[in-house]
């Protein structure tokens, strides 16, 4: 589970990165707590073949990435 909560964007995109690269189970967790940090993710996402679930809580997000 990455906590990118408190960060702006670049930040929880450049996290994300880096579990991607060292992730071999294809399915991370971000908790995220600005819709910019979430689009942004999204879209990072997909461009590496992943799919987003995400779910709103409060003005948080759990994000769900999935190969």
């Amino acid at each position: 589970m990455i906590d990118a909560r408190g960060y702006s964007c670049p930040i929880p995109v450049m996290m994300v990165k880096k579990e991607l690269e060292s992730n071999q189970s294809g399915v991370i967790e971000v908790m995220v707590d600005s819709r910019c940090s979430r689009d942004n993710i999204e879209i990072f996402a997909k461009s590496r073949g992943y799919n987003m679930e995400a779910v709103e809580d409060n003005g948080e997000y759990r994000l769900t990435l999935r190969k």
